[in-house]
């Protein structure tokens, strides 16, 4: 038997081009596929930067934080392209192989649950079905703070006036807008020439938020291009379910102080 180039071995090409198994003959769907994994394979990558930033943080690290919270936002921004080159197969071609996918959905994926987890969305009712019969990766990701929790921890620790109960709370409660949070990044940010690394963590944190904010819209978009009024596939909502969304914004302080600043 030839044995595979080390470069196929190593990563175990071969294998990862045998998972394209489209259900249709419809010219788009190879292409739905493809570009579906490699979204698949960039929400790991950005969640990993974050727990990679999310653990130095925990050391009072802040600058190593922020060079790996610059690496997940240079990932998002592929992630956004990729939707552009989704955005290139015409309605029609999607209306022809959609009826295949049956009851999937992307909102099942937990590599993308995990990226949410990590980033601090962690509504009770998701945390709840992660917990009873989620992926192993997200009941992992659920049993630690996430990278916001680990910044306000990290504040804490630096002698900021950061709430207990934000400091403290169980890492599967969500955490909610508080005032004396965006107080905190109010003082970061009035006086940046004494905190240059809070205020550093700060901006690097919204890049984050604004990437993942820039990937929703994007979403919506191609969504609407697609399938107009439409539900989603597995009986969503489609795009209502996408609009309503895209309210939502990561890390809610770093946005809400700028209006006081």
């Amino acid at each position: 038997m030839t044995r595979a180039p080390e470069y196929v071995a190593y990563a175990h090409m071969d294998q990862l081009h045998e998972l394209q198994r489209p259900r249709s003959d419809a010219r788009g769907e190879l292409n739905f596929i493809l570009l579906s994994h490699v979204k698949e394979l960039l929400f790991r990558a950005v969640a990993d930067d974050l727990d990679v930033a999310r653990k130095a943080l925990a050391r009072d690290d802040a600058a190593g934080a922020c060079l790996d919270l610059a690496r997940a936002t240079r990932t998002q921004r592929v992630l956004v392209t990729v939707w552009e080159s989704m955005n290139g197969m015409a309605a029609d071609e999607f209306v022809a192989f959609r009826q295949v996918l049956g009851d999937a959905s992307g909102n099942q994926s937990f590599a993308y649950r995990a990226l949410e987890f990590v980033m601090g969305n962690r509504p009770a009712h998701q945390v709840e079905a992660a917990l009873r019969d989620g992926h192993p990766m997200l009941r992992d990701e659920l049993a630690k703070p996430s990278v916001y929790d680990a910044a306000l921890q990290y504040l804490a620790r630096q002698g900021f006036a950061v709430p207990a109960d934000c400091v403290a709370k169980p890492p599967t409660q969500q955490h909610e807008p508080h005032p004396l949070v965006e107080d905190v990044w109010l003082e970061i940010y009035r006086d940046r020439d004494r905190y240059p690394e809070a205020h550093r963590l700060a901006e690097s944190l919204l890049e984050v938020a604004y990437q993942f904010s820039c990937w929703r819209a994007t979403h919506l978009l191609v969504v609407e291009r697609m399938l107009g009024g439409k539900s989603g596939t597995a009986g969503t909502d489609g795009a209502p379910w996408l609009r309503a969304i895209n309210e939502h914004r990561f890390f809610p302080e770093l946005w809400t102080f700028r209006t006081r600043l």
